[in-house]
């Protein structure tokens, strides 16, 4: 079972671009590559092709290895509900709904399913590269985990620790992770690297020797900030590239359990168009042309939130202003007249009025619609594709008035003057002629950008800076 395995120092260091760009640099080598994560936490996720849904890292990391994305790149995926609750994905489909505690003890149960995805991708496969979760270092977790030291000595793969020079402290993430974590955990660490380096790498010459000297792994090269990151879909709602700029202003509001917010990405990447993500506290500024309600992943303590940031009033203001609005999934939710949760599916069970933007109600049901879809823009006329994740069902006079047609069928919602929108579909911004269209009636200046197009060219140059500046060939000889 060839196999490589990039854990980080910490959060956030950059593991998941690492595994994007080898996997694009395993495909140049004709390799076939699949990408892997055991256990991921995020609320944006991707609907697979065999129908559940996995981290949105790890479907980008299918396409920089030219396959579809599939439940057993990620077989657990938790998705925050509140601060101390989550679902649990498993192998694509709902298998739990805890809290943090809970959870713990769930762990070890779900490690043969984490290893069971993990043998069919590699008998598919030459090649399967995978990436950790947080840090080994934290040791606390050690006993039962499935994501860094407990899933590589499991399925016994090689790792390579990665370390952000970025954030200040290198060497002591890299020793110090050493340092603490059991010494048959260490022995399964073969080298390091250090990433987001800003300036000449030769300046950390003598810090690089250091970590190899002190430590006794071989390193694998200094990394320099990767320029085109932002071109790549963010799986954190933090790392969109979002403000400044010119052109028509879009704004986001940035719920606190946001989900599924790569509807913005092809957004941001518009040359045209000024994106600008919200957070708490910000008003909603008087010169957006369209303000967009997100997807959430708990909808009414959301729509508590929007209410708590005073963008209730701010939306009412814009509409009268004769500004557009658009809702997606439990941003639709939201501009209804009523959101019913009698189950308590996703919190108190209750029911709480929604902004009434759209003659429409909508009741929170526990069967979740997981699909890839294709139709038409029924405003436009241009073709648009997109996914569906999404509890509850919205019925209403609205709805008469589609955003789309899907396979002839109406979906969404639609004011009778076509300023308030709402639809289900994620996804839908990387469909070029429909987003242009879009955006042309709202005032965007003519665009050519190719998104998808935009993506695979960022992705190729992932991987030449990663050939320029590491060890590429020395990284994949460790798989075994």
């Amino acid at each position: 079972m060839p196999a490589l395995m990039i854990q980080g120092t910490g959060s956030n260091v950059g593991k998941s671009m690492l595994v994007a760009g080898l996997c694009r640099a395993a495909r140049r080598r004709a390799l076939s590559v699949a990408p892997f994560k055991p256990q991921n936490m995020s609320n944006n996720a991707a609907v697979t092709a065999d129908g559940g849904e996995i981290g949105r890292a790890q479907a980008l990391q299918a396409r920089a290895c030219g396959i579809a994305p599939l439940v057993d790149m990620n077989p657990v995926l938790l998705k925050p509900e509140s601060d101390t609750g989550c679902q649990v994905i498993v192998q694509g489909r709902l298998a739990a709904t805890v809290r943090a505690g809970e959870y713990s003890a769930l762990k070890t149960s779900l490690l043969p399913r984490v290893l069971d995805s993990f043998r069919r991708l590699s008998a598919a496969h030459d090649l399967v590269i995978v990436e950790g979760a947080g840090s080994p270092a934290e040791v606390n977790l050690r006993p039962r985990d499935i994501a860094n030291m407990g899933f590589a000595r499991a399925a016994k793969v090689p790792v390579v620790l990665a370390g952000d020079i970025d954030r200040g402290g290198v060497i002591a993430q890299i020793v110090g992770t050493q340092a603490v974590i059991d010494p048959e955990d260490a022995a399964m660490i073969s080298g390091f690297l250090v990433n987001k380096f800003r300036g000449d790498p030769n300046l950390f010459d003598d810090g690089y020797r250091l970590i190899e000297s002190r430590t006794g792994w071989r390193g694998y090269g200094v990394l320099p900030w990767f320029p085109l990151a932002h071109l790549l879909p963010a799986e954190d709602a933090l790392d969109l590239p979002v403000g400044g700029g010119e052109g028509l202003h879009v704004v986001a509001l940035g719920f606190s359990r946001i989900a599924n917010f790569d509807d913005l990405d092809p957004l941001a990447a518009e040359p045209g168009v000024r994106l600008t993500l919200l957070r708490a506290g910000q008003p909603i500024p008087g010169d957006a042309a369209l303000v967009i309600l997100p997807g959430s992943k708990s909808t009414r303590a959301d729509l508590a939130f929007l209410r708590a940031q005073g963008w209730d009033i701010d939306l009412a203001a814009h509409v009268r202003r004769g500004g557009h609005v658009l809702g997606l999934c439990g941003g639709f939710q939201m501009l209804g007249q009523v959101i019913r949760d009698p189950a308590g599916i996703e919190g108190p069970a209750g029911e709480t009025a929604g902004l009434g933007l759209l003659d429409l109600a909508t009741e929170i049901t526990a069967d979740k619609r997981l699909a890839q879809v294709e139709g038409i823009h029924h405003a436009t006329g241009h073709p648009i594709r997109g996914y569906e994740i999404h509890l509850g069902r919205s019925t209403g006079p609205a709805c008469a008035r589609p955003f789309a047609l899907i396979g002839g069928q109406s979906e969404g919602a639609t004011s009778a003057d076509g300023r308030i929108m709402g639809s289900y579909l994620h996804g839908a911004f990387a469909s070029d002629d429909f987003r242009r269209a879009f955006l042309a009636r709202l005032g965007a200046a003519p665009s050519s950008l190719d998104y998808d197009a935009g993506v695979e060219q960022a992705l190729d140059a992932l991987a030449d800076h990663l050939e320029a500046h590491l060890d590429v060939d020395g990284l994949l000889a460790l798989a075994r």
